[in-house]
Parts: structure tokens; sequence; C-alpha cells
């Protein structure tokens, strides 16, 4: 299974490939899809599902794992990523690739086996996991990697599914 985790943001939005078989994931691609600051909102949202379909259609994923949001202090920053957030989810929609969505606590916890990891310890654990010999970079690309992982080991889980629930894991 070919999973594209996406790191939501509006300045730098990270994604990573993974293939997934057989309890095995290899990473395929990584990187981040930038937007100049400069620009208005309008045009720096367009930009981002431009890039963002251009990459579905590029790295053909079966499915999509995007983080939820999380609002922490900064209101405006959150407004910003929910935005482009919004833009991402779109354009999974528009190509038509399943999306499943994820907290930051499951990732922890598919990834490292404790829902309360520290940033570090997930970025470590992606790196062991996908055999890298250094943690990818930027950080939001590491961190879509991670989403990839967790929905890896989420989806081939041998926990019984709610077959009428919505695709939000």
């Amino acid at each position: 299974m070919r999973i594209l985790g996406i790191d939501p943001g509006f300045a730098t939005i990270g994604f990573g490939l993974v293939e997934a078989e057989r309890g095995q994931a290899r990473m395929i691609t990584y990187g981040a899809i930038t937007t100049p600051a400069g620009l208005p909102l309008s045009r720096r949202l367009y930009q981002i599902g431009t890039d963002m379909e251009e990459l579905i259609r590029q790295l053909k994923p079966e499915v999509i794992s995007i983080e939820e949001l999380f609002f922490n202090t900064n209101i405006t920053t959150g407004i910003a990523v929910a935005h482009g957030r919004g833009v991402l989810l779109y354009a999974a929609e528009k190509c038509g690739v399943p999306l499943y969505e994820y907290t930051p606590s499951q990732v922890k916890l598919a990834v490292t086996g404790y829902g309360k990891a520290e940033k570090r310890q997930v970025m470590d654990m992606t790196r062991r996991l996908l055999k890298l010999e250094k943690v990818p970079r930027p950080d939001d690309a590491a961190d879509a990697l991670a989403l990839a992982l967790c929905h890896a080991r989420s989806f081939t889980s041998r926990l019984p599914r709610n077959e009428g629930a919505p695709e939000t894991v």
C-alpha cells in the first residue's frame, strides 16, 4: 500500500510517501511544499492546492494520512494552518484518494508505543522504522513520514474495526 503522509501547514507542508506491505514499511520519498511569505492568502492557498494535486498525480498514493488540527496557544497561526489544511483535504478529495485523519497522540502511539512521546522520540523512531541513516529534514517531512507510518501500523492492526464509522481514525 502506498501511503502519502501529510503534515498540514501554511508556509511549509510536509509530505512523505511510504510503501507498506506485510508489516514492513519503506520510505519512497519525502519533502515539503512551501509558499512565499509575501503572497496574499488566496494566492498561497491556490499554490498549496495546485502543488498538492500535482504531487498526488506524480506519487500515485493509494491513501492519504493527514494530521488533525491541534490548536496550541497561537490562534492566528492555527487559523492559517486550518485554511491550508482545508485546501489539502479538497485536493485529496478532488484526486479521489481516500483520506484518513490522525491526532498527534495517535501518531505518537503508533510510531513509538507511547502517546505522549516527545517530538525527538517520534523522529528517531521514524528514522529507525524506515531504516534511514538520519532524521529527514525539514521536520515537517519527518512528521509526514510518521503520519504515513501511523496509518500503515493502524490500518493493518488486527484489532476489530467499526465498519460503520467515518474514515477518521
